[in-house]
């Protein structure tokens, strides 16, 4: 697509997860794929977790080409049994647990808040809210032993006023609410809790959005990306290896004194 800009993001290899264990709840072909693959160039032993199995082998052999070390637990994050098996096999694999990302969500149907079907909300909730703080849960002993972090992915709905994102905006409002309450609660045990708040990600689903609309309308995908990258500081969308240096980041001891907070990483396209 012509006249898209494409900064390419930093791919600088840090050891900031130096001989850490990461869980990676979540792990699907964009973001949940370049935390996984970003948090493996940080040095970490890499956890993947998902329901689709054959995607968490394909994100698992980029990582050891590039010889790292991931294992795949296949997981439904909505069963009690699964995620305390998910936590089970981290454990005997490699004895601890130093963080946990989770990166699972849902997209609600793109209509009014008072339009949304109920059960469609509620199985929203389920898994953008409910299916964190179960994991969480289950994994606090270990992160209180490792003096470890939970980064919690986000979404700049809870910064603007786009319509028709209201029920993912109440669902993402909650999961905010959650990372905090869960800061001043592990606190004291020494586990830090943040959340990590993208823009529009220029990845498949974006793309794909984009060339929706420009279909439409009868315009180039490009336009509709420049439209978009206008109402933004840098005057470009961030991509998936952008969140994902974010996420290591709040992961490591470089942020020993960060909790607690939200930290946007969308190329200025909300302040906070």
């Amino acid at each position: 697509m012509s006249g898209m800009v494409d900064a390419g993001a930093v791919r600088t290899r840090l050891p900031l997860l130096e001989g850490k264990v990461v869980v990676v709840a979540g792990v699907g072909p964009g973001l949940g794929r370049a935390i996984a693959v970003r948090s493996a160039d940080a040095g970490a032993r890499v956890i993947l977790a998902a329901r689709t199995e054959s995607r968490l082998d394909a994100v698992a052999e980029e990582i050891r080409d590039s010889g790292g070390t991931a294992l795949c637990v296949p997981t439904d994050l909505m069963e009690a049994a699964s995620v305390q098996a998910l936590a089970d096999r981290a454990l005997s694999e490699f004895g601890r647990v130093d963080a946990v990302v989770h990166n699972a969500f849902v997209q609600p149907a793109y209509v009014g808040l008072l339009d949304a079907a109920p059960d469609d909300v509620r199985q929203g909730i389920d898994i953008n809210l409910l299916s964190s703080l179960n994991l969480t849960r289950v994994l606090a002993p270990a992160l209180v032993e490792s003096q470890g972090s939970v980064v919690m992915i986000n979404s700049m709905v809870i910064r603007n006023q786009l319509p028709n994102f209201g029920a993912y905006r109440v669902m993402k409002a909650g999961l905010l609410a959650l990372a905090r309450s869960l800061s001043v609660e592990l606190g004291p045990d020494g586990v830090r809790v943040n959340s990590v708040a993208p823009g529009y990600i220029w990845a498949d689903s974006v793309k794909k959005m984009f060339e929706r609309r420009a279909e439409e309308r009868g315009v180039d995908p490009a336009v509709v990306y420049a439209e978009v990258a206008a109402d933004t500081d840098l005057r470009r969308l961030p991509e998936p290896d952008d969140i994902a240096n974010a996420v290591v980041f709040l992961a490591s001891d470089f942020a020993r004194a960060i909790t607690g907070q939200c930290l946007d990483v969308n190329c200025g396209h909300t302040h906070h």
